[in-house]
């Protein structure tokens, strides 16, 4: 996998994570990985900086929540300004899909 696909993603994956319920960046990283059946693996080196560019901008927001066992853990949850950015995320990607495939010469995009 290309890592500049990724990173130009990467914002979009965490946003339809992040809509899904709750989370934090370990779930993240293992939700992608579960649904790309391995494709994307992501490294905290780029999920961490991405998670707090994105809180920054609006798009997420955070708190911290103690767990039974001692341990404190950081879960991101979308704001109503990262929602309306993941369906024009959405949106784009789909465009972009059509696209390539149009040049590509392959079938189009089906669903959204």
């Amino acid at each position: 996998m290309d890592s500049k696909f990724l990173t130009g993603s990467l914002e979009m994956l965490v946003l339809q994570i992040a809509q899904e319920g709750e989370t934090y960046g370990y779930e993240i990283t293992q939700q992608v990985m579960k649904r790309s059946e391995g494709y994307f693996e992501l490294k905290e080196g780029s999920l961490y900086p991405a998670l707090h560019r994105m809180e920054r901008r609006g798009l997420l927001e955070s708190f911290w929540e103690d767990k039974k066992t001692g341990r404190r853990r950081k879960f991101y949850r979308i704001t109503p300004q990262g929602a309306t950015t993941l369906v024009e995320h959405r949106k784009e990607w789909k465009r972009f899909v059509t696209g390539v495939n149009g040049v590509l010469g392959m079938p189009l995009a089906s669903g959204g």
